[in-house]
This record gives C-alpha cells, structure tokens and sequence, in this order.
C-alpha cells in the first residue's frame, strides 16, 4: 500500500454526530481531543438551531483551525431500533415523510452552500432489488429531484452504504444516472446489515466512490438481527484489504472515522485513528 500515515492525517475526518455534541463549542472541544481538525458535520442540528450554539458556524470552524469536509443530512422518522423497523422508516422511502423531507433537504442545500460544502451524504432508504418493483420508479422519481435540487447548488451528494448489496445499489445507481450522486462507502454498515463483502462491495461501488466512513463492525450470527459496531480494528473490517482497494480505484478522497455506539466515543475514536496511523506507517 502506498497510502502512508502522513498522507493519511490529510484525509482524516470525524462524523460530528459521533462525538454527540451540544453546541460548536463542544465539538471543537472533542474534535481536538481526538487529535483530528477536520470534520464531517451533520446539517440538521445547525438548521434547526441557527440563531443559537451554532451560530456563525463557518466564521467559528475557520477560528479554531477545524476544516469542514462534508455534510451530513437525516431524514425524518428513522427508526434504527430492528432492521425491520428502519427498512420500513429510512431515507425518502415513508410516504407520509416525504414532503418534510423535501422541506429540510431544500434548506440543507442552501446551509451547505453557506458553509462552503461541496458533498452532502444521507440515507436514501432501502432500495428495492428488482426494477420491477413498484417502489423502485417512486425512489427514482423522489431521488433524481434530490440529485436536481443539490445539482442547482453545485453540490453533490452521496448514499451512505450498507442497507443493500453492493449489486443492488450499483444498479440503482445505473438506473438514476445522475452525475452528482455517488456513495459514502462505508464497510462497517456491510456487515451491521449483514449484506455481503464490503471489500466486493467496494470493488463493484468504485466508480460512484465519493467519499468513506471508517467504521468496524463484528457480523450477527442471528439472521434479520443487527451486527455489533466496535472501535476500528477491533472487528471483522479487513483493512490491509480495504486500503489497498482503495489505492487500486485512485481513490484519494476523505476519510471520515465513524462511532455511533459506546460511551466513550472520544477514546474510542483516538484509539481508532492510532490503530489506521500504525496500520500505515
């Protein structure tokens, strides 16, 4: 691998929403804890919440040093509690959620515009396997009008991975064919979803490959159950393999560390980047 640990702290980011912050402050706060001055940062806290602890966002990142690298929006109603519960609730899949979202994403646009972003990432929701099926043109209906409407404001934007097989969301991707949107490949979501190899996964996503999370994860063994997330290079993640993929597809793009179970998300987060700076060196 040619990838070294100095090239590496270039693109090393953290998903904001992993460190639960409360307010810019905070963030800044853990972000320097965990060693890493560059960001991924979730949108809706900032939309929902302009006039208060994220006010003038943008002008307090470039006080602090901290480099924002994308953005990151939700969709309304997700429940992650079952696989069953969030394949029901995701993304734009919910109808009754649809013009709320269509709401938030004009306005997450627009935020994104202002804070200088280029990429914004979401959960499109599980799409369906066949074209046959009858949600498959309504996701492609709702999705190109996303892509349209990031596309106007010069962004482009990414389906986070893991909620579908690698084939599955390659053929979607074919059938949209919209140039903005690509994938936010993510390996550990492969395995929580328990939805195949995410280094074949990664292969087959390559030329839609816009951004990473890095994340790990140990598989269920208990099928339709989620998987275990754990701190990076503690679980099943092949990251030799990972790395060395990511060399053979050019890709040169940001890389977000991701923790969204445990209590000690800072520690857990430094003990991540150390395992990547050693794996590296």
């Amino acid at each position: 691998m040619s990838t070294s640990s100095s090239n590496l702290s270039n693109r090393l980011a953290v998903c904001s929403w992993s460190l639960q912050p409360t307010s810019a402050e905070d963030l800044f706060q853990k972000l320097a804890a965990t060693g890493i001055p560059r960001v991924s940062i979730a949108l809706d806290p900032i939309r929902e919440n302009a006039g208060g602890a994220w006010s003038s966002f943008r002008e307090r990142c470039a006080q602090q040093g901290v480099a924002c690298v994308s953005g990151m929006m939700t969709a309304l109603g997700e429940d992650y509690s079952t696989l069953e519960s969030i394949k029901r609730t995701g993304g734009v899949v919910p109808d009754e959620h649809w013009e709320g979202n269509w709401r938030n994403f004009q306005a997450n646009a627009e935020l994104a515009t202002r804070l200088g972003l280029r990429f914004v990432m979401f959960h499109a929701g599980f799409l369906p396997h066949e074209a046959s099926d009858p949600a498959f043109a309504k996701l492609v209906d709702r999705l190109a009008k996303v892509a349209g409407l990031f596309a106007a404001h010069d962004l482009h934007i990414g389906f986070e991975t893991g909620q579908e097989s690698g084939d599955t969301l390659a053929t979607f991707l074919e059938k949209l064919g919209r140039p903005n949107v690509g994938i936010n490949f993510d390996p550990a979501n492969m395995i929580l979803y328990d939805k195949g190899d995410p280094i074949a996964a990664l292969r087959r996503l390559g030329p839609w490959l816009r951004q990473c999370h890095l994340k790990d994860a140990i598989r269920t063994r208990v099928p339709g159950t989620w998987g275990e997330e754990v701190v990076v290079g503690t679980g099943q993640v092949d990251w030799k393999a990972f790395f060395a993929t990511l060399q053979n597809l050019g890709f040169h793009g940001d890389l977000c560390l991701e923790r969204e179970a445990g209590s000690q998300r800072v520690a857990d987060l430094r003990a991540g980047r150390e395992y990547l700076e050693r794996l590296l060196a």
